[in-house]
Formats: structure tokens, C-alpha cells, sequence
């Protein structure tokens, strides 16, 4: 579509550095085009607070603020758990699923409004423009994209500031304290600046830094004791007390985070080909993963859990990727929901100092069975019967010794 045919956008709008100068931009760009902004509540808190202001105080017609963080977690976050998938061995896909979401609503609205185009202010070396147009071509293949890091002549985050004073756009941050940050209910990211190299420590103990816990150094003296239940892979409890998914998160947030736990200092592969280092919180989640697959090793069969196992490896490729919406994805999640009809029951945790201990788990689904697996006198296991297994399990060891051997003399 020419850019004389676009009339009216909706732009995926977090009030951020880089959307606050979309909006003009776009007006100036776009033949003074109409631009509806939409705000996702995914539980980013108060960084909600001023934004319908400031939207239309830019040059936004109207703004959506639209509240999906229960179903973010009950729909994208906990499927992702169940499958056990983490991208890299550490990296909780915190940014990663939250972005079809959002990108699903904002094209529910882009047909509601007649919009010609969408706009997202996702960077040309991010892996979130591949998520935010994957989802796009999804539900709206026909829709035009607009991708201001594509086409404008900014070249920093430094030359958005400079462009965000000559036009009067007030931020919420400065030159010098200017990391990129994306926070929702289930993490928070904090990328560039010092953390640019791999090679600086992360300011743990810097007031300011860390928005969601403390630092293990600055966690209490005295550990502190959480337990978690399960229905089929599902948390629905903490402590006893039943709680929707957003509460239940928030809950295990605020103890998870006093004690220093889930924080990540982590160099990964993006998509779109570099390395790239940032440091996640992602406090409830850490312990709701740990959680799981403590249950999971007394309720999952072994080779049940060894294919999930390498089943979640591609899960986590798959969020990573923005693949969310594709039949991989639906298929996966069908094989992640069978093994968890069984994966019920309850964790509990010691929390100490940014470390998570196992203190005890139980289920009615338990494969463990305390007479057959116990040191002392039982009468369920014939321990004879070990000498013909061997046999029978190291005959190919034995049959090749025998025949080198001979092939030697």
C-alpha cells in the first residue's frame, strides 16, 4: 500500500521512548494520518499511569488500554511452563509470549477502527518485530505494517531523545539512565548501556536497578518457606489459598523477589542472528518453573519425560521465534496437555539468598512408590531378578568383548 493510501494506523503504543515519537513521526511521514494508539495491560503496573494524556497530547486521536493480563497468563505463560520450555537453559521467554498477545488484540482493533495500517516500534535488530508481524500475518495477512526503525534516519537511542525534545515529548528517562526495559506481570528485561558488554558486572545493588526483588546480598538472613499446588501442570494455589492467575503471580513475585530470586544475567541468540546480553527478573516465574519440574519427577513416567524433555527445547524456539500461532505450536501444546493430566499436587520451597530448595513434594498421581524403592526389608522386589536383567541388558557389551577378544589373538 503507498503511504498516500494510509489514512488511519493503530500503533502498538507502551508510552516508551520509541513509541512516544512514532506518533508524530507517523503524522509527519503519513500525510498527517489519524493514529489510534493501544496500550496492552500485561501487568506493567504503573507505567500505565499518564498514557491516555500523553497519547493524545502527541497527537494520538484515542487510545486503548486493553486488560489481558489473565488471560497473557492462563493463555500463553502457563501453557509455556507446562512444556518446561526455557530458551537457552535460562531464559524465561518473558518478553517473548507476550508479544502474539498483544499483537492478536491490536489487529482486533485495526479491524474494529478500518485502519489501513499497523505500527509497532520494534528495532530492525530485535527479534520483537518477527513476533509482533507473525502474529499480524496470523490474523490479518493483508494488513500493511508500518516499522518506523525500517525506514527512518534515527540511528540511536540518543538521536530519539534528541527528536523527543524538538518536538516537546516528555520522558520518563534520561541520557544516562536510558536502559531498554520491558516489563509485564511475569519479568522484567533490562538491556543496553553498561550492559552492552559482556565483559561489565550488573549494578545489582545500584539503587534503581533492579525494580522487582533485591539482590541475593541484600535477601534476608532467614530463609523463607512457599508451597505451591498444581491441577493437570496448572498453579492454583499458594500457601493453601486458591488464587486466579494474576494474583497467584503477583503473590509469588513479591516473596520470590524479597528473596533475591530470578535474577539472570544472560548473553543469547536472537533471532535475527547476533548475541545480545541482558539481565531478566522474572522472580515468581523462577519459582513457579522449579516448582513444576519438581512434581513432574514424581508424577511423569521416564521416557515420558525424556521426549518432553526434548520436546520443550523446541517449545522454547518456537515462543522465542514468535511462532505462537502455527500448527507446531498447536501441536506441541496438544502433547504438553496429555502428559500433564497427571501433574497434580503440591511443592513446597525453601527460599534463601537468591536460591530455591526443594522441601518437600506430594501427589495423589505419584509414581513413587516408598516399599519398592526403600534400602530396608521389602516384599515387592526380588533383588535376584537384577542378575538376569544385567545379563540380558549388557549381552551386547559382553558379545563384543568376546569377539575382540578372539579378533586380537
Amino acid at each position: 500500500m503507498a503511504k498516500k493510501d494510509i489514512k488511519k494506523v493503530v500503533l502498538a503504543y507502551s508510552g516508551g521512548l520509541d513509541t512516544s515519537i512514532i506518533i508524530p513521526w507517523l503524522k509527519e511521514n503519513y500525510n498527517n494520518c489519524e493514529v489510534i494508539a493501544v496500550s496492552a495491560d500485561v501487568g506493567q503496573g504503573t507505567e500505565l499511569d499518564g498514557l491516555e494524556e500523553k497519547a493524545i497530547k502527541t497527537g494520538a486521536s484515542k487510545l486503548y488500554i486493553e486488560h489481558i493480563t489473565e488471560e497473557f497468563l492462563t493463555d500463553y505463560v502457563f501453557p509455556t511452563l507446562q512444556a518446561g520450555a526455557v530458551y537457552e537453559n535460562r531464559y524465561l521467554l518473558g518478553t517473548s509470549f507476550a508479544r502474539p498477545i498483544i499483537a492478536k488484540r491490536i489487529v482486533e482493533i485495526a479491524k474494529k477502527e478500518g485502519a489501513d495500517a499497523i505500527c509497532h516500534g520494534c528495532t530492525g535488530k530485535g527479534n520483537d518485530q518477527v513476533r509482533f508481524e507473525m502474529a499480524i500475518k496470523a490474523f490479518a495477512p493483508d494488513m500493511a505494517v508500518i516499522a518506523p526503525w525500517r525506514e527512518w534516519t534515527i540511528k540511536s537511542r540518543d538521536e530519539e531523545i534528541d527528536y523527543a525534545e524538538a518536538h516537546n515529548i516528555p520522558l520518563k528517562i534520561s541520557r544516562e539512565t536510558n536502559y531498554s526495559k520491558d516489563k509485564n506481570i511475569w519479568h522484567l528485561s533490562h538491556e543496553g548501556l553498561d550492559l552492552e558488554s559482556p565483559a561489565n558486572e550488573p549494578q545489582y545493588n545500584k539503587e534503581g536497578f533492579l525494580e522487582l526483588g533485591v539482590s541475593p546480598e541484600q535477601a534476608p538472613d532467614t530463609p523463607t518457606y512457599v508451597t505451591i499446588t498444581f491441577e493437570k501442570g496448572v498453579p492454583v494455589a499458594v500457601d493453601g489459598k486458591k488464587m486466579n492467575a494474576t494474583e497467584l503471580v503477583t503473590t509469588l513475585n513479591k516473596v520470590g523477589g524479597a528473596n533475591g530470586i530470578g535474577i539472570t544475567d544472560l548473553v543469547e541468540n536472537r533471532l535475527v542472528g547476533m548475541k545480545s546480553r541482558g539481565v531478566y527478573e522474572t522472580p515468581g516465574g523462577t519459582i513457579l518453573y522449579h516448582a513444576h519440574e519438581v512434581l513432574e519427577t514424581l508424577c511423569l513416567d521416564k521416557e515420558t519425560a525424556r521426549i518432553k524433555q526434548h520436546l520443550a527445547v523446541k517449545f522454547a524456539d518456537v515462543v522465542y521465534n514468535g511462532q505462537w500461532f502455527t500448527p507446531l505450536r498447536e501441536a506441541l501444546s496438544a502433547f504438553v496437555t496429555e502428559t500433564q493430566k497427571t501433574v497434580t499436587g503440591e511443592v513446597k520451597l525453601k527460599l534463601y539468598k537468591g536460591n530455591i530448595i526443594n522441601a518437600g513434594v506430594t501427589s495423589p498421581y505419584t509414581l513413587y512408590d516408598e516399599e519398592v524403592a526403600t534400602f530396608d526389608e521389602d516384599e515387592v522386589y526380588d533383588q535376584k531378578d537384577a542378575e538376569g536383567f544385567i545379563n540380558i541388558f549388557g549381552l551386547p557389551t559382553k558379545v563384543k568383548a568376546q569377539l575382540d577378544a578372539k579378533r586380537s589373538k
